[in-house]
């Protein structure tokens, strides 16, 4: 049986004089230039995020909607961290048409999240 590829994303965290600035590696986001790295960070790793991956992980709910059922949460706050998770490459939604509708699944694409903090 072949390994499937791995995905990485790499966060860098260095200590700039006496401030820490983020390096997001292969993140590509107008969203770098109106937060700072660091608060960009806090919201990328945050429970509710984690809970998300977690979830399309184990479960692998088959839309959004399934997604949000899972997570006991409303549906507007679920879909905006999904969109983030989204812009930052964590996940894809995929179209799955059934009939004449058509869900998007969410897909967990990374393997690793590599968070180094340089001091």
């Amino acid at each position: 049986m072949a390994e499937k590829n791995k995905k990485t994303r790499t966060i860098i965290v260095e200590q700039k004089q006496g401030t820490f600035s983020a390096i997001f590696n292969r993140f590509k986001s107008d969203k770098l230039k109106n937060s700072t790295e660091i608060s960009l960070l806090r919201s990328l790793l945050s429970n509710e995020k984690a809970r998300i991956l977690h979830i399309i992980k184990t479960k692998q709910p088959n839309s959004l909607y399934e997604l949000t059922k899972l997570l006991g949460r409303d549906f507007k706050s679920v879909r905006q961290d999904v969109a983030v998770l989204e812009e930052y490459g964590f996940i894809e939604m995929i179209p799955i048409h059934k009939g004449r509708r058509e869900k998007l699944k969410p897909l967990l694409v990374l393997d690793t999240l590599e968070i180094k903090i340089e001091l």
